[in-house]
């Protein structure tokens, strides 16, 4: 992986970094509890709680995904960034421009 390419995955680890930040504040809104009282009709309310299980799903996705592209950030001038941890082999350029979280490359992770 050449200078360049490193320092865009950088530039796209940070800004990704940004947007999670952001949409975590905003799923924390999202997930607190739904009073009993609340004037909604039991079918809204049901719908209510549902909507708030899949917005909590989502906010531990988002937690862990920042987890991990931070600790890629701590990584990306190390020399074995980029390379699969399980074959040892470079990680496509076009897989980690998209997940530059990526630790794996495309044929260890199918084979998980």
């Amino acid at each position: 992986m050449t200078k360049q390419e490193k320092q865009t995955i950088k530039e796209k680890i940070k800004d990704d970094i940004k947007l999670l930040k952001a949409q975590i504040i905003d799923l924390e809104t999202k997930v607190k509890p739904i009073s009993p009282d609340c004037g909604l009709g039991r079918l809204t309310r049901l719908e209510a709680m549902g909507e708030q299980h899949v917005n909590n799903k989502v906010l531990d996705e988002a937690r862990i995904r920042l987890t991990r592209l931070s600790n890629a950030l701590q990584r990306i001038d190390k020399p074995m960034f980029g390379l699969c941890i399980e074959c040892e082999e470079s990680i496509g350029i076009g897989r980690m421009s998209v997940r530059p979280e990526s630790v794996r490359c495309v044929e260890c992770a199918n084979n998980l």
